[in-house]
């Protein structure tokens, strides 16, 4: 009896097997909003960025830098944007967003974190030894920042059954490094309502 259980047992697992869903893969364009789980997404990390970094470059700040350094682009690093919300956040690209806005922006200029700046300058410190003096970048020609970008991202979740609200804030603060003075102030919030539903059998 058992010989004959194991390979109709095999040929149902097979059947099954060949009904399950196949996959398919499609490409898309890279700035297409696409929401799948509701959860903080590259759209959110790319909106907010540029909305906050445009908010933060039409304040009076920028103004006043440039009349007080006889015209000269204020000089900007991103410092910690800590992810205080209830999911993983890929911080980084978020950053990475940040700082694109800003460059892009043509007003400021921005200088490399300081993990970025150690690389660097372990880079010079081989040039010294191995490049050319034709080509060897010397050592204490780096930028100084004149203010840094500091921030985080916070959740408030409401859920109830099959229905779920999340509250995104993302909060940033730009600081004059040699006053201490917080110069700007911004915040950007995004509401998400996600609904699952039971599939019907």
């Amino acid at each position: 009896m058992k010989q004959v259980i194991i390979p109709i047992t095999c040929i149902l697992f097979i059947i099954l097997a060949g009904c399950g869903s196949k996959k398919t893969v499609e490409r898309i364009e890279v700035d297409t909003a696409i929401d799948l789980s509701g959860r903080w997404n590259d759209t959110d990390s790319r909106q907010v960025s540029e909305a906050m970094i445009a908010d933060c470059l039409n304040h009076s700040w920028i103004a006043r830098h440039m009349t007080g350094a006889e015209g000269k682009k204020p000089v900007v690093i991103v410092g910690a944007i800590r992810n205080r919300s209830t999911e993983h956040i890929a911080i980084p690209t978020f950053v990475s967003d940040i700082e694109r806005a800003f460059i892009n922006s043509g007003l400021v200029s921005v200088v490399a974190s300081a993990t970025e700046r150690g690389e660097l300058r372990d880079e010079k410190g081989d040039q010294s030894k191995f490049a050319s003096l034709e080509t060897v970048k010397a050592m204490g020609q780096e930028l100084g920042a004149d203010y840094m970008m500091t921030g985080q991202i916070n959740t408030i979740e409401d859920r109830e059954g099959g229905k779920q609200v999340t509250f995104y804030q993302t909060d940033l603060t730009l600081t004059n490094i040699e006053t201490n003075e917080k110069i700007w102030l911004g915040q950007k919030k995004i509401k998400k309502f996600i609904e699952r539903k039971r599939a019907a059998f």
